[in-house]
């Protein structure tokens, strides 16, 4: 009996090889494979995809379609035929229509962690690209604040240009592009996927001190770095003067990376951390407790970060709206549908489901769409109770995406309260979400999602393709970045310090 937990591993063990290489990165699928797995996908998306000709006429999609189809006369792996198909979703310009790999591809690369990774995060904007982050800790030149100007003799405008290519936004926002280089990480994943990985790069840069020169850097192996690393941290163990956090304390750490209010009591002013509108993170209880909070310490400003929130429950974005605004407010001046039943309905996640919704909730109008008459009619109330009526300021980035559009459009026109930072990442118009089903594609299994709904939040805002605008910008500089300063809540505090002496200035 003693042999049974030795066999228990070994069986685990085996288990984790056998799941880890049955996928293979090399696989190849064949053009008819790959073929019928585009036209599942192009067929999906001209039958539901509400906004497919909002920003892109409908001749310059099919071309796009007809030149991602005519890219399948070869065999392909999987990372090869996720590049043809996200070349072809982003032409869309819709920031919800995007491609993930298959669940066996994201399932092999999270337990093996074998591959190689190009080492550099990135701050990214207008043909500007400065270093965050370097997984070499060994390099003394590209660290953070250092300016790249080309990899592999590529200026950096055209590579931004070429991963543009791959990025799904609203419309014809850069703003949400250029976060996503900027997001840790991203940089280094999508250079990888459109250009391939290598062995080292070479690296032109300008660092600190304005001189120019140029560094071969060696790719980031993870196994092989991690391993050599000196002054790796020893495995964490409960001790009595550091005990084991508890589930509860466990779920609170959690909780508080997604949602924060902290308080100056002595200078009456306060700060909202909000990094999702998601289901499941108590944010109904946390609003009524934080304006709870703001009434009892009287506070006179309020700061609220949604650089990034990418959106989630538009219940919870217009409930904390309710406890913002001055007057009833919409969320919707339409909201509609274009199509309930698929031939190819079998690959959409939850398809009933989201058919019965749309056969119950919706009403096809004259124009033929399926339209949520309830959100095209509906006006919010404020709260009552707790109402906040202090100076309100919101920090908005390319990040601030879907439902943190909904708020911020809600809001900006509003006198006590200021949007400040960059163009949200979601469209100021509208967009397509809503319901937003993964599709699996039947023979490489790639997701993408499918938005059924179009949603105009304002008709009266220019229907330019562009997030909602801040009313006082705060960009990046190369100065921000290398000083790893928080230029958009340094804005903030400006124009609160402003309002404090503008108002001991009336009362004198």
């Amino acid at each position: 009996m003693k042999s049974l937990p030795y066999i228990f591993l070994l069986v685990l063990l085996t288990a984790c090889g056998v799941n880890r290489h049955s996928f293979s990165p090399e696989k190849k699928y064949a053009p008819e494979q790959l073929q019928k797995d585009f036209t599942v996908f192009q067929s999906l998306l001209e039958a539901h995809h509400p906004g497919l000709y909002w920003y892109t006429p409908r001749d310059s999609m099919n071309y796009y379609f007809i030149y991602g189809k005519q890219q399948l006369k070869d065999s392909l792996t999987e990372a090869q035929f996720w590049k043809v198909l996200s070349w072809v979703a982003a032409k869309v310009n819709c920031g919800h229509t995007t491609v993930r790999s298959s669940k066996q591809s994201s399932k092999y690369y999270d337990t093996a962690r074998l591959g190689k990774m190009f080492p550099l995060s990135v701050k990214a904007w207008n043909d500007a690209m400065v270093v965050t982050a370097n997984l070499n800790r060994r390099d003394s030149i590209l660290k953070r604040g250092t300016i790249i100007t080309a990899i592999n003799n590529m200026p950096v405008s055209k590579i931004t240009d070429t991963l543009f290519e791959y990025i799904s936004t609203d419309g014809y926002n850069t703003t949400h592009k250029y976060q996503m280089l900027s997001n840790r990480g991203n940089f280094g994943s999508l250079y990888s996927s459109v250009f391939g990985i290598a062995n080292t790069y070479k690296v032109d840069y300008t660092d600190s001190a304005g001189k120019t020169g140029t560094t071969v850097i060696p790719v980031y192996n993870p196994v092989a770095d991690t391993v050599q690393r000196r002054g790796t941290r020893p495995f964490r163990t409960a001790t009595p003067e550091q005990p084991r956090l508890t589930k509860r304390e466990i779920r609170m750490q959690r909780l508080n990376t997604i949602r924060l209010l902290k308080i100056d009591s002595v200078n009456r002013t306060a700060m909202m951390d909000l990094a999702s509108f998601a289901r499941n993170n108590g944010l109904r209880k946390f609003f009524r407790r934080s304006f709870n909070a703001l009434q009892q310490n009287k506070i006179n400003h309020l700061i609220i970060d949604v650089r990034s929130n990418g959106g989630g429950s538009v219940s919870n974005s217009t409930l904390l709206t309710k406890y913002l605004a001055d007057n009833p407010f919409k969320i919707a001046d339409s909201l509609y549908a274009v199509g309930k039943s698929s031939i190819y309905q079998r690959y959409i996640e939850a398809h009933f489901w989201n058919k019965l919704f749309i056969l119950l909730l919706t009403k096809k109008k004259q124009d033929g769409n399926y339209h949520f008459g309830y959100f095209e009619r509906k006006y919010f109330n404020p709260k009552k109770h707790n109402h906040y009526d202090g100076k309100v300021y919101i920090l908005t980035g390319g990040n601030s995406f879907s439902a943190t559009t909904l708020f911020a459009s809600a809001l900006i026109k509003q006198e006590n309260v200021t949007v400040v930072g960059e163009e949200t990442g979601g469209g100021a118009y509208g967009n397509s979400a809503w319901l937003i089903p993964d599709v699996t594609l039947p023979e490489t299994h790639i997701r993408f999602r499918l938005p059924l709904f179009r949603l105009v939040i304002d008709k009266t805002v220019p229907k330019n393709g562009m997030g909602v605008q801040p009313e006082v910008i705060s960009l990046p500089t190369i100065e921000t970045v290398r000083r790893n300063s928080d230029y958009k809540l340094d804005k903030a505090m400006e124009l609160i310090k402003k309002d404090k002496a503008a108002r001991k200035t009336g009362q004198q």
